[in-house]
């Protein structure tokens, strides 16, 4: 093995502590990203968006999740075939993207959302004072607050994942690296 240069030890010290930390940030993303995903379906699947005051019959659930899942296992699926064909910096800006387009598309819902309070069913579950924006007999409930704070981790997550996908593993030009060229190597 032959002797680097003092830089060079320091440069080989610093991009294996940055290799290091990125796989690190990456494993807790993956993680995070893992919660997110965790947190959306207790969101989806549970019957607690609006509903359960003294006067209320029920619990709101409106099948939310089963007119999405399709959707959901087939960009599941397209998602996990990334992972085959690209590097990491792309899957990390993919992802990214679509972390901010699901963020965009939960603002939307949970802005949207109060706008069909008039429709049937919710008169139905919460009585005849409902209307676009006001709940009658009924309150806003813990899944509907669960999905702004989704709104909020898919964010942070997306602009983690931006600043993941931007870092560069080779960090050190080639002539940093050392490399045996004798005989016996």
């Amino acid at each position: 093995m032959s002797k680097l240069l003092p830089a060079q030890e320091a440069a080989r010290i610093y991009h294996t502590n940055y290799v290091r930390n990125a796989r690190a940030m990456g494993v807790l993303w993956a993680l995070f990203t893992l919660c997110f995903s965790i947190l959306m379906v207790v969101t989806f699947i549970q019957p607690y968006w609006i509903g359960d005051s003294i006067d209320t019959p029920q619990a709101g659930y409106f099948g939310l999740f089963s007119c999405i899942s399709p959707f959901l296992i087939i960009g599941a699926i397209l998602c996990f075939s990334l992972f085959f064909f690209c590097n990491a910096a792309t899957v990390y800006k993919v992802c990214a993207w679509m972390q901010l387009a699901a963020a965009t598309g939960l603002m939307i819902g949970c802005l949207i959302y109060p706008d069909g309070w008039d429709s049937s069913e919710v008169k139905r579950m919460c009585g005849d004072k409902t209307d676009k924006y006001t709940l009658g007999a009924c309150t806003v409930r813990w899944a509907y607050i669960l999905c702004i704070i989704g709104i909020l981790d898919a964010l942070i997550l997306s602009f983690l994942a931006f600043v993941l996908g931007n870092r560069q593993d080779n960090l050190l030009p080639s002539d940093f690296k050392v490399e045996s060229k004798g005989k016996g190597s």
